[in-house]
């Protein structure tokens, strides 16, 4: 079998993006494009799938670490400006990305060695895709993790609305809707980590992992968290998001009289109308659904049927290519947007199109 190193290219443009290494008994990858926090290419990707496949089958490799370089984060999700300038073409290459990456999602979850992920800094979108589907996921005191994809015109995906329809009450629609990022107490409550590790220990942590497996390994390192904010907040969260329509969930928080619930309806209230509305039906179909698997091919749907949506391209523009943070949405309104605009993004793609997954 062959043994995947650094020097292994599946397209030599991400020679460095992404780099690949055993140490002792543990397979690397180590998310190298710091200066764009990591963010994901479909090279990248593709790359890193390879390298799993390889090291499922070896048994030199009895587990795998994901990590990020640099200070800020281990990935702030994929490269939307791509996405961009793709929607605004009216091209497809967006298609082909998703698609891989979304195998790539349900690969981690099911991977059959443990899969480490050390959600340290600024964990968002698709970094949460690669780490949030692990099996072993570890936080620190830095760690900002969020699915933010209602501020660019767009709906969570990687698994994301699978993740969030899980999580306690309604703290996953509370997250999907706001965009909000969590820290390291209120992602293990919301089952998106599994440990805390203070971050000056994870270069230790990372070398013992090296020597002997995981569970014999975070015992030592886990710590207690400093308290989070989301479990003190239950009680309006649970009432005010259990609304069915995004309009009645806004009018619930501002009549709740606590200033967080107001200023959680004011983030609402700045994302995309259309994206709000199609994000509550995809965590609220998420819910419903047997499977990750079923979730990723709904996910699919939405995030290709998005791209013709104009609220993607305004969102990104706003938000990353011209960075004036004053999207024009259209509609502009929740009121405008209809029921068969929401529709429109579950719409199936054809049967040589939509996603299939064992």
């Amino acid at each position: 079998m062959k043994t995947v190193s650094e020097t292994d290219a599946h397209d030599p443009s991400a020679d460095d993006a992404v780099l690949f290494r055993v140490e002792g008994r543990t397979g690397v990858v180590v998310l190298n494009r710091p200066r764009a926090l990591n963010a994901l290419t479909h090279p990248m990707v593709l790359r890193i799938a390879e390298a799993l496949d390889a090291w499922a089958d070896d048994p030199a490799v009895a587990q795998v670490l994901i990590r990020g370089s640099g200070e800020r984060g281990l990935c702030a999700g994929g490269d939307i400006r791509a996405i961009h300038d793709d929607a605004k073409a009216g091209t497809t290459a967006s298609t082909g990305f998703w698609r891989d990456e979304y195998r790539l999602n349900a690969r981690i979850a099911r991977y059959p060695k443990p899969y480490v992920a050390l959600m340290d800094g600024i964990v968002m979108g698709g970094g949460v895709g690669v780490s949030s589907h692990g099996s072993v996921r570890v936080v620190t005191e830095r760690s900002r993790v969020a699915m933010p994809e209602t501020g660019i015109g767009f709906v969570p995906d990687v698994g994301g609305t699978w993740l969030l329809a899980r999580a306690p009450g309604r703290l996953g629609t509370h997250l999907a809707l706001t965009g909000t990022a969590v820290g390291a107490a209120d992602a293990l409550l919301c089952g998106l980590a599994d440990h805390f590790v203070p971050a000056e220990r994870l270069p230790e942590l990372t070398a013992a992992l090296a020597q002997a497996p995981a569970h014999e390994v975070l015992p030592r390192y886990a710590a207690t968290p400093a308290p989070g904010v989301l479990a003190g907040r239950r009680s309006w969260i649970d009432h005010c998001y259990a609304a069915d329509t995004v309009e009645e969930i806004v009018e619930r928080l501002l009549g709740q009289g606590e200033p967080e619930a107001k200023e959680a309806a004011g983030t609402i209230l700045a994302k995309s109308p259309t994206a709000l509305k199609a994000t509550l039906a995809a965590v609220c179909r998420a819910a419903a659904l047997e499977t990750l698997e079923q979730a990723l091919a709904q996910e699919f749907r939405v995030s290709c049927n998005a791209l013709t949506s104009p609220d993607l391209v305004e969102g990104i523009r706003a938000q990353v290519v011209d960075k004036d943070r004053a999207p024009r949405w259209s509609p502009p309104t929740l009121a405008e947007v209809t029921e068969a605009d929401v529709e429109r993004f579950f719409a199936p793609l054809g049967e040589d199109r939509d996603l299939r997954l064992p």
